[in-house]
């Protein structure tokens, strides 16, 4: 990109390699559904690790609601989540004729804040599930979590979609919780254009996942047509989804996932570009992992400090994008849609942490195809739209 051309926030990092396994597939006669799907699947599983199984689905809200949909939720059951993410976590709640429960945020990480999840897990006992966000790619403090959804008996499903690839404590975020959802959209740290990846050890868990991720057929389908055999019977054996990845998709995503490592390490170099760029400037900068753990740096959440004399949020985000910078804004609060106010009972004390951090927060572009000169031009952006 050049000094005049406009920046975007995001841009998928897309290789030779990925658009010719691509164009391969699509003349290979299979795309929907099929080999490249089951060889991400288990590419993806090997690369989390410690046992787990992995299912290809067409979104990560897809694979949410399939998570908790195996794991039992209900109607009039409660799943706790935070108000700091985007609608998606919480309405593959409502459509299980569940409730959404949710609670304010840490400040500096921007994750669910655990004493608030203890709180509530003591006060309301139809709580049956716990959903932590893992914000921008930093983990949520999963020990704690995890240590509450053992005492009380309940799941843990991650919302994971911005933590690919991301650890807590040396242990990779898959692994941690009962079921673990990633996002593929065309944003992400790898990408399939639309899509998702869901991680599980429980068996269980992941067979009915993957029965309800077809319409509720009792085998795959890729199987009733890959043989020379005749093998059309097949039953019905719930009313299931229509949740399935395309092989066109998949093939994508293959590569992406063997160029994930080098892609991580690219938006690290920019991230700590920016933290030495903006050390000096009245801005919140995001958290940092701790020395055990990783950061998928997805985003990079920064936040007006209005009260030194700054301009305000949407001062600088107008400003940027006047010097040719894209950004975005992570997360509007769900409590301040029309539709959750007016459905949730919300608490009196309200999320001042989240409408605080909602008010300050903007995102800057970081992904690995960003040129030496278009972190430079961002960072020069910045300071410019931050002090003018």
């Amino acid at each position: 990109m050049t000094e005049g051309t406009f920046i975007p926030f995001a841009k998928p990092t897309i290789s030779e390699a990925s658009i010719e396994e691509v164009v391969a597939c699509l003349r290979s006669g299979w795309i929907s559904s099929g080999p490249r799907c089951a060889q991400l699947e288990k590419e993806f599983a090997d690369y989390i690790g410690d046992g787990v199984s992995a299912l290809t689905v067409s979104s990560a809200t897809a694979g949410l609601h399939l998570a908790l949909e195996a794991l039992g939720i209900g109607p009039g059951d409660k799943v706790l989540t935070t108000t700091y993410t985007f609608t998606a976590s919480a309405e593959v709640i409502v459509y299980l004729g569940a409730i959404p429960y949710l609670v304010d945020i840490d400040e500096a990480t921007l994750n669910m804040d655990v004493a608030q999840v203890e709180r509530a897990l003591a006060e309301d006992p139809a709580i049956k599930a716990i959903m932590p966000v893992h914000i921008a790619g930093l983990s949520c403090d999963m020990g704690p979590l995890m240590a509450l959804a053992q005492k009380y008996g309940i799941p843990i499903v991650e919302d994971a979609a911005h933590a690919l690839p991301a650890r807590y404590g040396r242990s990779r975020v898959g692994t941690l919780g009962d079921v673990t959802v990633f996002s593929c959209y065309a944003t992400k740290t790898l990408t399939t254009g639309e899509g998702g990846l869901v991680v599980t050890k429980r068996e269980g868990v992941y067979k009915r996942m993957k029965t309800m991720r077809l319409h509720g057929i009792d085998r795959d389908v890729f199987n009733r047509y890959s043989t020379d055999k005749p093998s059309w019977s097949y039953q019905i054996v719930a009313p299931g989804f229509k949740y399935n990845m395309s092989d066109i998709a998949a093939a994508l995503g293959l590569h992406q996932l063997r160029e994930l490592e080098d892609n991580q390490r690219a938006r690290e170099k920019i991230a700590a570009t920016y933290d030495r760029a903006f050390a000096d400037l009245p801005l919140t900068l995001p958290a940092h992992p701790g020395p055990d753990d990783e950061h998928s740096w997805h985003l990079y959440i920064v936040r007006v400090q209005e009260s030194s004399g700054a301009a305000s949020r949407n001062e600088v985000v107008q400003r940027l994008a006047d010097r040719g910078v894209g950004t975005s804004v992570h997360f509007i609060p769900l409590h301040l849609h029309p539709y959750w106010a007016d459905t949730l009972a919300l608490p009196s004390e309200g999320f001042p942490v989240s409408e605080a951090a909602f008010t300050a927060a903007f995102s800057l572009p970081i992904y690995p195809n960003l040129s030496d000169a278009d972190v430079d031009k961002i960072i020069r952006a910045v300071r410019q739209a931050v002090i003018a």
